[in-house]
């Protein structure tokens, strides 16, 4: 009986070995990104670009058909109920760069949209594909959504303004403070900040950092094209008393730039363009705008320059100057300005970010004494120190890329370009220290002036690049050719600051147009860097001769007339 038993279980599991149930494959649509992004605010694309990526459990799928739908709120478009686009299913293997093709959109709307596909197996394919191929259906995708910026100079109510005291247009000049209260009345529903500015700023709200972007609003050619940054701020208001702080610093547009000395490419003054939207729970509508009603001071950054680096002194820290109650009677006031406003454009691609941190590798003493700290890296951003001494102690940090034959401390290659950071401690306790508006190329620190003795747990390398994701990677059996490609990654990563430059160290960093030419295929190998070659390209279009020609570097610094210096 036992063995009959055996007998049977053998022979029914031979069939299912020999006589596979066939059992439909599964087919998803994941990854929606419009315009590159994940659903992106502030966007300034009127008809833009969607994409997708397709899934299925059986080899050699391929999307056969897709079906694209839009609509006004995640209600309607699960519902498949007044609709704003519905393409139908269109037969086409096209994932990417597909246009939306609805009616006119309008600034501020947010569209929500999702896509549904149809794959087809190829013959031969998988154990479910026959002679013929299998048309395979997916459900729809989860909804993803866009949401359109300010599109035109009419969206905006608000006034450039302008810090109203005198300056050294010769020199770096202490980073202007701008701060304003606001009040609301209801709870909050949405809030929107768009900004921009003449040189870079930092923004805050009730005393919280706006966004992880820095130096925007990124460099182009301020003439031409100037962007806007859209930042989404509903969990940073509140109802009652409100506050917003902005740091301003020279950053590309009056700072150092190009090789020498030269200053004010664009213009002499720094400016703020800011407008802040809420709507309420009680249904009312609000706006924060900047005018003469703001003031303005200086404070603990005295000077700030991507070549020459940052000054910063803690003993002028104003503590709470960008939370509510903060006394600002002894501020002063800003002037208004009718500065136009019919190129502001809103950003496109990745904005500057944090994008990792390293630890320094050792501390070296050069034969003359002086104090080096290795990073063991060459990278691009700054170092973050934690420091304690007395109340004025000055830290001295020059930044370099090599030792030179004598193991000391080489600068030369970076010409006129100082790339020294100075701190000047408040006194406090362990102070946490960092520049604001400048990064280095380096892997070497020069330190002069710190309080006792160092320890590498006190330093951090902090680097930065455009927000872009590694997509590409090559290894291989030789470990010199290993090396050698991370090399180019980490080459890449400094000089993707905001433009593909030369170089991230000397007084240069400039987007020369031959080298971004040569470089190209390996950037996209390596890197999603679509989002970020479009911002370029946008600049590239914006300079272009009337004959066709391009600049030799974009933007253009050498034939840029500072048409808005003023």
């Amino acid at each position: 009986m036992m063995g009959l038993r055996i007998g049977i279980l053998v022979a029914v599991t031979a069939v299912f070995i020999v006589c596979p149930v066939r059992v439909r494959a599964a087919l998803t649509v994941t990854d929606l990104v419009c315009e590159y992004e994940v659903n992106p605010i502030g966007i300034g694309v009127p008809q833009p670009r969607l994409g997708w990526k397709i899934v299925s459990d059986q080899r050699g799928v391929l999307q056969a058909a897709y079906q694209v739908r839009c609509a006004d709120t995640p209600e309607s478009l699960r519902a498949g109920q007044d609709l704003i686009w519905d393409t139908g299913r269109v037969e086409s293997g096209r994932s990417l760069h597909v246009p939306y093709a609805g009616p006119p959109l309008r600034s501020r709307q947010r569209v929500y949209w999702q896509v549904r596909v149809w794959g087809h197996s190829q013959p031969g394919r998988g154990p479910q594909a026959d002679a013929a191929g299998r048309d395979l259906a997916s459900a729809w995708s989860d909804p993803a959504f866009w949401e359109l910026g300010l599109l035109g100079p009419g969206d905006w109510s608000a006034s450039w303004i302008e810090p109203d005291w005198p300056e050294d247009p010769d020199t770096s000049n202490p980073c202007p403070m701008l701060r304003k209260e606001f009040v609301l009345d209801s709870g909050v529903r949405r809030a929107r900040v768009y900004a921009t500015a003449h040189g870079v700023y930092a923004l805050t709200l009730n005393g919280l950092r706006v966004g992880d972007g820095l130096f925007a609003p990124g460099w182009t050619d301020y003439d031409k094209r100037l962007q806007v940054q859209t930042y989404d701020v509903t969990d940073l208001v509140r109802q009652g008393r409100n506050a917003v702080g902005v740091t301003l610093g020279d950053g590309w547009y009056r700072g150092r730039l190009r090789q020498g000395k030269r200053r004010n490419l664009y213009g002499r003054t720094l400016g703020l363009l800011m407008q802040i939207e809420v709507e309420l729970e009680d249904g009312t509508r609000t706006q924060v705008l900047t005018d003469g009603s703001w003031r303005g001071t200086t404070g603990p950054i005295l000077r700030s320059d991507f070549y020459n680096g940052e000054t910063y002194d803690a003993r002028l820290v104003r503590a709470g100057w960008d939370q509510v109650g903060h006394d600002d009677s002894s501020w002063g006031r800003v002037q208004v300005r009718p500065l136009r406003k019919d190129h502001l454009a809103a950003q496109v691609g990745p904005p500057v970010r944090v994008m990792e941190e390293i630890r320094p590798a050792r501390v070296v003493q050069t034969p003359s004494g002086q104090t080096v700290v290795d990073m063991g890296q060459n990278m691009v951003g700054w170092v973050r120190i934690r420091a304690k001494g007395p109340a004025g102690t000055r830290i001295r940090l020059r930044h370099a890329e090599a030792l030179d034959s004598q193991g000391e401390l080489y600068t030369a290659n970076l010409r006129s370009a100082q790339q020294v950071d100075e701190y000047v401690l408040a006194g406090t306790g362990e102070e946490l220290l960092e520049p604001h508006f400048t990064f280095h190329g380096f892997r070497y620190v020069g330190v002069e002036g710190w309080p006792g003795s160092l320890a590498l747990e006190q330093w951090t390398g902090v680097v930065i690049y455009s927000g872009f994701a590694r997509t590409g990677q090559f290894t291989c059996s030789d470990p010199l050719i290993n090396r050698l490609q991370e090399n180019i990654w980490w080459g890449q990563r400094g000089n993707f600051v905001d433009i593909p430059s030369d170089c991230p160290q000397r007084d240069e960093r400039l987007g020369w147009t031959g080298d971004a030419q040569v470089f190209a295929r390996t950037a996209c190998f390596n890197a999603q860097v679509a989002g970020f070659y479009t911002k370029w390209l946008a600049d590239l279009k914006a300079e272009q001769h009337p004959d066709g020609a391009v600049p030799h570097v974009v933007p253009d610094t050498y034939t840029q007339s500072g048409s808005l210096g003023r």
